[in-house]
Order: C-alpha cells, then sequence, then structure tokens
C-alpha cells in the first residue's frame, strides 16, 4: 500500500494552486511525509509579480513555529542538568523575581496588585502558564499588549528589529505586573520570548548559537535563522489591507529579516525552509533521532514536550476555544479530531505570517506549508491552509 493516494495528492495540488489563482497567496511550498515517501509541493512565486518562481530552497518567515525548537532546545538543556523543569527561574533572571499579579487580569495595568504566591518555574514557561501573554478569550485590545507594544516589547506580528536587546528586553518586561498567577492560566506567545532568554542564558551563548549547536547543526537545518543572506530565495511577506482586502507589503526581502535582530524572539523569530522543517518535524516523530540515529532529544523529552500538560480544566485555558486542542510545551497537541488532516495525538504549530507545521504519530504523517501571506486572523486559519490539511488526510494511501 502506497503512503498517498497519487489520484487525491493531485487533487490537493490542484487545490493548493486554486489558492493562489484567487490571489490568497503570492506562493507556496509544502511537504507531505509518511513511512519514508516525502512528497513537495511548490506553486507561485515569491513575490507578487515577480519572476523567482517558490523552489524547494525559498525561505519563508515561519513565525510561531519558532516556538517548537525554542521549546526543544529547553528540554536539551533540562536533559544535560542546566535547567531544571521545575526550578524558579529567579537564579537565571533574576529581573523576574517577586512578581506582583493583578486582582483584576482584565483591568488597568496599573490597576491594584497582590504578591505572587510562588515564583516562576521553568515548567510555566514551557507550558505558557507564567502569568503574561495574550489571552485568547478577552476582549479587544488587552492592556497587557498595549503597554508591551509601549515598551517595544513585541505584542504582534513579529518585528525582529523593533525589540531591544534580550537583557533590556526582560528588564523592560519585569516593570509590567502578571495578569494571573504563576501556574494558573495558559496565555499565549511571551513564554517562549521569556524561555529563549533563559535559554541563552543557561548556556552562556546566543539563543540563536544554542539552537544551531542543539537543533540545526545536527539535523542539517542549514537554512534556518533568525535572519538570511540570500535575499534571492527570501520573498516577500504580505499582510491585507483591513479596508479593501488587498495584499500589501508587510516585509520586503531586504527588510528585518535581512540582518540580525538585537533580540531573536523564541516567540517567532525564525526563518526556514519545507526541507529544514522537515528535518526538525522527522526527529521527534522518530523519537528524537536525527536520519543518521544520532539522539538529539531522548524520547522521554519529546514524549513530554508533546503531551498534552494543561488537562480539561475548563478555567485554565488553553489554544482552543472548544478545548479540542490542548498545549503541551512549544506545541498544540489535538484532543479530540475537528478536521481530516490532524488526529488525536496530533501535535504541531501555525505560524501567523502564514506556514503551518504538524505531526501525527497514528498516522506516521508529517505535514509542512508554508506561504507568503500572513493571517488575517487567528482563527480560523486561511482557506488554504485548511484545505492543505484537509487535502492532506484525505489523501493517505490507507
Amino acid at each position: 500500500m502506497s503512503a498517498f493516494d497519487p489520484d487525491r495528492l493531485e487533487h490537493l495540488r490542484r487545490r493548493i494552486e486554486h489558492h493562489l489563482d484567487h490571489d490568497e497567496a503570492a506562493g507556496v511550498a509544502w511537504l507531505a511525509a509518511r513511512d519514508g515517501t516525502v512528497e513537495v509541493g511548490l506553486a507561485g512565486t515569491t513575490t507578487r509579480g515577480g519572476a523567482v518562481p517558490v523552489a524547494r530552497d525559498s525561505i519563508f518567515r515561519i513565525a510561531s513555529m519558532t516556538k517548537p525548537m525554542v521549546a526543544a532546545a529547553a528540554l536539551a538543556l533540562v536533559e544535560q542538568g542546566r535547567l531544571h523543569l521545575d526550578d524558579p527561574v529567579d537564579d537565571l533572571a533574576p529581573e523576574l523575581a517577586d512578581r506582583r499579579v493583578l486582582v483584576d487580569p482584565r483591568g488597568p495595568i496599573d490597576g491594584p496588585t497582590v504578591p505572587a504566591v510562588r515564583p516562576i518555574t521553568v515548567r510555566d514557561l514551557l507550558t505558557f502558564r507564567l502569568g503574561l501573554g495574550m489571552d485568547f478569550s478577552a476582549p479587544w485590545p488587552q492592556p497587557l499588549l498595549e503597554a508591551m507594544a509601549e515598551l517595544a516589547l513585541g505584542s504582534g506580528p513579529p518585528e525582529p528589529q523593533v525589540p531591544p536587546e534580550p537583557d533590556e528586553w526582560l528588564r523592560r518586561l519585569a516593570t509590567l505586573p502578571l495578569l494571573h498567577q504563576p501556574g494558573e492560566r495558559w496565555l499565549y506567545n511571551t513564554g517562549s520570548d521569556v524561555l529563549g532568554v533563559l535559554v541563552a542564558r543557561a548556556a552562556g551563548a546566543s539563543l540563536e548559537h544554542v539552537l544551531r549547536e542543539l537543533l540545526f547543526d545536527p539535523l542539517g537545518m542549514v537554512d534556518t535563522g533568525f535572519s538570511t543572506t540570500t535575499l534571492d530565495r527570501l520573498g516577500t511577506c504580505y499582510a491585507r489591507d483591513p479596508g479593501t482586502g488587498r495584499p500589501v507589503v508587510f516585509d520586503a526581502p531586504d527588510g528585518q529579516w535581512s540582518r540580525p535582530p538585537a533580540f531573536p524572539s523564541g516567540a517567532g523569530g525564525l526563518v526556514s525552509t519545507v526541507d529544514d522543517v522537515h528535518a526538525f518535524a522527522a526527529m521527534l516523530l522518530a523519537g528524537g533521532r536525527a536520519p543518521d540515529g544520532s539522539r538529539v532529544l531522548s524520547r522521554a523529552a519529546v514524549e513530554l514536550m508533546t503531551t498534552d500538560q494543561l488537562g480539561a480544566a475548563a478555567d485554565g485555558g488553553g489554544p482552543s476555544a472548544d478545548g479540542s486542542e490542548g498545549w503541551g510545551m512549544g506545541v498544540g497537541v489535538q484532543r479530540r479530531r475537528t478536521d481530516l488532516g490532524r488526529g488525536v495525538g496530533s501535535y504541531g504549530w501555525n505560524g501567523g505570517l502564514g506556514t503551518s507545521w504538524a505531526n501525527d504519530p497514528t498516522e506516521r504523517l508529517i505535514g509542512v506549508v508554508l506561504t507568503t501571506d500572513m493571517f488575517t486572523a487567528a482563527y480560523p486559519p486561511p482557506r488554504l491552509l485548511q484545505d492543505f490539511w484537509t487535502g492532506l488526510g484525505a489523501a493517505l494511501g490507507d
């Protein structure tokens, strides 16, 4: 039995091209891997109106797909004894000691506070329960995110050249109160940025150096980093004009990812290719081993990372309003099936600048799709991505 049904795989290719014909993205690269079979699809151009077609080595801004990679590096440091899951972060990040917590998490950022009942731990950062971040269930605007934007800490789409260097970034963040007690509630995004600072301090090197040493070099991820000098392979990233709905340039090839940032964002700063993301995904699906058999992570670390850590507590927050998706460590974990492409136990994450990745261990399946156009809303994801996962699930060969 083949890994994929060829007729249905061809239908998936046509659906992706349909979305490009309707200008939903300038270009797309996608990859599907199962049981040693790797299928790659390429469509469109790296820039609207440009002459450079999307190639297998085209570089895309993967935004929040950075989070799983930083989480994996943190767990590698846990294995080495340089981080401990339940240790307070205070020793490595004294800026975050003695936190204050808002009495009303949805009230003004300068509202009344109470002392934190315990310190923030490494586990809190990995599971997004440090007490800081975006609340998916709260109305907009959110006072914390507005305050973070005023301090140039990053609270919207990634802008690598805006935040200050890591020490100053953490100093500014520490001027803000927590929204919730540590360990109390899942809040999105900020935990990965703090984790990136902590990983660098624990290793005594820059975050990019740590990621390269622990992940990128062992896995041959030669095109993944916080910037790139190969601008001929980095396309344009597009947003949508809220008034007209037409695409507008968010970042050009010679823009914010063309030079190293002062603050390498563990929440959303990386660029990568379909093959590099596949290398990372395949390592996790193989229980932590690289293609040559060497071990990048232990099986125990992979299992911990890809197991839902939130439980079913209704008031604990999480990635999905309906509770269908939980959170492991740096990845969303599917609690129940909601589409054709990702079954229960699947794990992965999307990037708001137009990317998506997931592993389905039951189906032995890896899916990666990278596009040039950012999401217009956090949920639901763009139709192009929805159709990719639907088509991939439908194309399984058995």
